[in-house]
């Protein structure tokens, strides 16, 4: 079974919870952007825990769901790792690299939601 976007994000929400993650926000991007629907960005409070979130949710939509991302970036440094699902890309931010991103700032004008993980 295919999952919609926003079963996507939940998924990554419910993964990314499990690893710690903390501040996890869904962005609403389809009236904005044409290449995804979603952005999920949450923090890790050390690049060891965005490598563990990323792993989390890396591994749990594989077993569970099948899915690959299409591609990761930011893994080697860890302090932004990006997974791209295509109809949801995932932000995983140490904290001081999520304030000088500042994405949420960046994406004001989109419907955002504080997710539970």
């Amino acid at each position: 079974m295919t999952l919609t976007p926003e079963e996507l994000v939940e998924a990554i929400a419910g993964y990314a919870g499990d690893a710690k993650a903390i501040d996890l926000v869904s962005l609403d991007v389809r009236e904005v952007l044409g290449y995804t629907d979603y952005f999920v960005v949450c923090s890790g409070n050390t690049d060891r825990q965005t490598r563990a979130i990323h792993d989390r949710i890396n591994e749990g939509l594989k077993r569970d769901h099948g899915l690959l991302p299409r591609r990761v970036e930011g893994l080697q440094e860890a302090r932004w790792v990006l997974l791209d699902y295509l109809d949801v890309v995932v932000h995983v931010f140490t904290p001081e690299t999520r304030s000088f991103y500042a994405l949420e700032r960046l994406w004001g004008e989109v419907p955002s939601r504080a997710l539970v993980g």
